[in-house]
């Protein structure tokens, strides 16, 4: 018999991938989790129904959510990532030297149990001794910690469930006071074709807050839709003013030096949602 995991992405589309094995599911105190093995994505992180992170594409999300805010700050010093219990962007954040510290406020000490266990490659780096990682809530951890940060990144799942908070307009004022001067902060902000309002909120609100807000996509296929989009705020550094002979080569498999400006060039349609 063939067992096959869906996606219910709308309320009328999905995606659908056969599965090998279930490593685990548990219903924990913010979420239902789940970890499979599909023939096509190998090992897949699940979260209240949603894919999370699959070994074969989560390349693609996790370096764009940390190279372009890292590689557009002169000096990232302190980084935190808001959620991210997989460890990916961790990951991908030890790759810069300038880099001291990086600390990963999760909600859900589950998530980074089971990605630890059953992710090696993705949750690899977070006992690494540049890494703090602390189980609370993110939106709390922001209002506690003022002129702290250089880069801040949230990566969190979509808004529902415990991420709700993370997409409100208090969230990114108080991203903004946990920002030292030159601070910039990055969300992953979903995708145009079946969530355009939420994109269209999110740049209203984090214009009201920063000087400079660009937007970029890239493309991650377990996602809904498969074109996804980030929004960057920054009070002083502009992403599209990063000389590109500037940006080292580093161990990469989706973000490039040359893709660093290209990834901000919107198709019109998308354009049009954040004017």
């Amino acid at each position: 018999m063939e067992l096959w995991y869906t996606e219910k992405q709308t309320e009328t589309f999905g995606i659908t991938a056969k599965v090998r094995q279930t490593l685990v599911t548990e219903k924990t105190d913010f979420q239902d989790l789940a970890m499979i093995e599909t023939e096509e994505f190998g090992r897949m992180l699940v979260l209240d129904g949603m894919v999370m992170t699959t070994v074969k594409d989560e390349f693609v999300y996790h370096e764009m959510v940390a190279h372009p805010a890292l590689f557009t700050h002169p000096n990232p010093e302190y980084v935190l990532v808001v959620g991210g219990g997989d460890g990916g962007v961790i990951r991908e954040v030890l790759k810069h030297p300038k880099v001291k510290k990086a600390v990963l406020v999760e909600i859900d000490g589950k998530v980074i149990e089971y990605s630890k266990k059953f992710l090696p490659e993705i949750a690899g780096e977070l006992d690494n001794p540049r890494v703090e990682v602390i189980v609370n809530d993110g939106y709390m951890h922001i209002h506690d910690h003022k002129n702290t940060y250089d880069v801040i990144m949230v990566d969190s799942t979509e808004p529902v469930g415990p991420a709700v908070e993370l997409f409100s307009k208090g969230f990114y004022q108080g991203i903004y006071e946990s920002l030292k001067d030159d601070g910039i902060f990055v969300a992953q902000t979903d995708n145009p074709w079946f969530k355009a309002d939420l994109i269209q909120t999110v740049n209203r609100d984090v214009k009201e807050i920063f000087p400079i807000v660009r937007v970029y996509v890239a493309n991650i296929p377990t996602y809904p839709s498969g074109l996804w989009t980030f929004t960057l705020g920054s009070k002083t550094h502009d992403p599209l003013l990063v000389d590109e002979a500037s940006i080292p080569e580093i161990d990469t498999k989706y973000y490039t030096p040359e893709l660093h400006k290209a990834a901000f060039a919107l198709p019109r349609f998308v354009r049009n949602l954040v004017k």
